[in-house]
């Protein structure tokens, strides 16, 4: 498998903060799975059981970032159909929405 490790995640979560923290413009993050989502979520000082993972689903934090999940693109999610191309990009096409409707 080529899924971090639990100490990886964690030694990379500061990164993602300090990332989000140096974005003052930044108005929506893609989350691709569930690591990336609950990384978001420990980021943004959460509890996952207020924000769970589903394929498609919005977040609002509090800070006014949204964030939006998405099935991983792997191979296996990919070959197995449950992640289609339609559906990949009608998650980016809300992002898309809801970046013009901010505007």
């Amino acid at each position: 498998a080529n899924k971090p490790t639990p100490a990886e995640i964690t030694a990379c979560r500061p990164f993602l903060s300090a990332r989000i923290a140096a974005s003052p413009n930044l108005e929506c993050v893609v989350a691709l799975g569930r690591i990336a989502h609950d990384s978001v979520v420990k980021a943004a000082n959460r509890r996952a059981a207020d924000m769970p993972f589903a394929h498609g689903r919005r977040h609002q934090l509090a800070d006014g970032l949204t964030f939006f999940d998405s099935y991983h693109c792997s191979r296996y999610n990919t070959n197995t159909g449950r992640l289609t191309p339609q559906m990949f990009r009608a998650v980016f096409a809300d992002v898309r929405a809801h970046l013009d409707a901010g505007r």
